[in-house]
């Protein structure tokens, strides 16, 4: 692909991304900002729990945008439990999840990973109609790479897509796309890009939310937190017009842009208007 189709396809994935954010307070005054129906992804920690991703769900159900709560399996306590969580949702007249194993260290109750999550709510009656899962191109801290791929490929049949975790190395991207795809997993994929933000901002939002607590945590995204954290803040640029050849290349199937804000969304969005700005006049062109 030449490098101004590839550009184009990134100008694309740009206007319609989606942005994730934290249940913490003052998030919702931040949002004005965003395009109307703007996909917003609602997480689900360890700290705050589910009934936290529940409220800021019910909250946002007038702002016009595109709500995806996360359900983090390991803070699920039973069969019940998911019953109550679905029947919610579907009151609130969500149609799209994003499933997760979640961070908790001891299962709440019967769920040890999403898998188990993703095959009973296939038995259940619900209105859910999309759902995401989580993928990991440089591998997890706790579970081998043949292992991950297995879960990827027993999770396919229950999802519509996949979000890859934070990771600032194209070529590791790509590779990665490269290799599960030779195994038969072609579900489309969402690149995982951290939001744009100053430092001290993201690192009072890492430890409102139990991050910056957790030593496992800091000893597994040392890189993570030194590019998050550097002087004048972080900015995917590299990142994503180093993807830009690829986006609409078989057999890579990268459908779109997920902004990891950790509740920057006035920065993040900012950021990106800015980008489309230079991609539409034609000024980024080297990838």
């Amino acid at each position: 692909m030449n490098n101004r189709v590839g550009l184009k396809s990134l100008q694309g994935r740009l206007e319609d991304p989606c942005f994730e954010i934290i249940p913490l307070k003052g998030i919702e005054k931040k949002l004005g900002g965003l395009p109307p129906g703007s996909d917003v992804a609602i997480t689900c920690s360890p700290d705050k729990g589910i009934p936290a991703t529940l409220d800021l769900t019910r909250r946002l159900m007038n702002s016009g945008f595109t709500l995806i709560p996360h359900i983090a399996a390991r803070m699920v306590e039973d069969e019940a439990h998911l019953r109550d969580i679905l029947g919610q949702l579907d009151g609130l007249g969500v149609h799209r999840i994003f499933v997760v194993g979640g961070d908790a260290e001891q299962p709440a109750g019967n769920f040890d990973s999403s898998l188990q999550l993703l095959q009973l709510m296939s038995t259940l009656d619900h209105s859910i109609d999309v759902v995401g899962i989580g993928a990991y191109p440089e591998g997890h801290p706790l579970i081998d790479d043949p292992i991950l791929l297995k879960f990827l490929q027993e999770k396919q049949p229950f999802a519509a897509y996949m979000v890859t975790q934070m990771c600032f190395d194209p070529e590791t991207i790509v590779d990665w796309l490269r290799r599960i795809r030779a195994e038969g997993v072609d579900l489309p994929v969402h690149i995982g890009v951290p939001g744009v933000g100053e430092r001290a901002k993201l690192l009072r939002v890492a430890l409102k939310i139990g991050v910056g607590q957790s030593a496992r945590f800091l000893r597994s995204n040392l890189g993570l937190v030194g590019r998050m954290i550097k002087p004048g803040g972080y900015s995917p640029d590299e990142l994503l017009l180093g993807l830009a050849p690829h986006f609409d290349m078989p057999p890579y199937g990268i459908e779109g842009v997920h902004f990891y804000s950790f509740n920057q969304i006035e920065s993040t969005e900012k950021w990106r208007a800015e980008m489309l700005a230079r991609l539409r006049d034609g000024k980024d062109t080297k990838a």
